[in-house]
């Protein structure tokens, strides 16, 4: 998406996608810029696509097509809500047509082989103020599950937090089905936040949704991330761990059928309105 492009879509699509969210849902967001949160985040999955390519780098994208999104993370300490610096914060996601790097038998047909590939893998230290930040895209979908982006937080060699966070499914929708870098799938995507596995058993008072903001160029995901620091995990598997590719774990098993896929999307939407 060349830059001119790139700037008149987000115009349109901030707007498009502004007339989708009621105010309710914009009020939440701005609540959750307010002020951080000094509760626990949710730990969640792991998932089967982790791995520690050892690039400390706040730019993440390699070049994958896609709407920028950069993704601000602040480490505190829960409970005493003090930012905690020299953090190591880890990310990693999928790209606009749900492929991960470094794993091969991906793509809705398992033929891609992305083994070697380091793209939507970072590490950044967090700074004096507890921020981590990284420039990507926006992260696509694949079979069985919503959109998210998957995170690591360490203190010393400890892991202190396994994370997911998630994004506004109005949002996301707008995206897929108007931006040709996420189009062109073999179906419809059909987990969304609403009846994504992860969500209802790790994080069901969804703690780890980011809070989205539109700017000029990009859209802004902010998350307050907060941890114990007496958490006595050890840093996991430096390589990659077994797993299927995206596309052959979730499918029907894990999809709870959604009624009315619009209210499921939409905060607060009612029919009868």
């Amino acid at each position: 998406m060349n830059t001119s492009t790139r700037r008149g879509f987000l115009g349109f699509v901030s707007a498009s996608a502004a007339g989708l969210l009621p105010a309710r849902a914009k009020a939440a967001s701005v609540a959750a810029d307010a002020g951080p949160a000094c509760i626990l985040t949710p730990q969640a999955e792991e998932g089967p696509f982790y791995s520690d390519p050892k690039l400390v780098r706040s730019d993440i994208a390699e070049g994958r097509p896609g709407v920028p999104l950069t993704l601000r993370l602040r480490v505190i300490e829960a409970g005493a809500c003090t930012a905690i610096h020299d953090a190591r914060v880890d990310v990693w996601h999928c790209d606009a047509k749900g492929l991960y790097s470094a794993f091969p038998g991906q793509s809705d047909a398992h033929n891609v082989d992305a083994t070697g590939k380091t793209f939507l893998r970072g590490t950044q230290m967090t700074d004096g103020a507890g921020w981590a930040t990284f420039n990507t895209i926006y992260p696509g979908w694949y079979d069985g599950r919503t959109t998210h982006i998957h995170f690591k937080v360490f203190l010393g060699d400890r892991t202190v937090l396994t994370g997911q966070t998630f994004l506004p499914d109005a949002l996301n929708e707008f995206i897929y089905a108007n931006v040709p870098d996420y189009g062109g799938r073999a179906r419809q995507r059909m987990v969304i936040n609403a009846n994504d596995h992860v969500i209802e058993r790790s994080d069901p008072e969804h703690r780890a949704f980011c809070a989205v903001k539109e700017e000029r160029e990009r859209y802004v995901a902010t998350l307050t991330l907060g941890v114990d620091r007496r958490a006595e995990a050890t840093v996991g598997r430096a390589g990659p761990p077994p797993g299927p590719p995206p596309g052959a774990m979730g499918g029907p098993m894990f999809e709870r059928p959604i009624k009315d896929r619009l209210a499921a999307l939409v905060p607060g939407w009612k029919r009868d309105r």
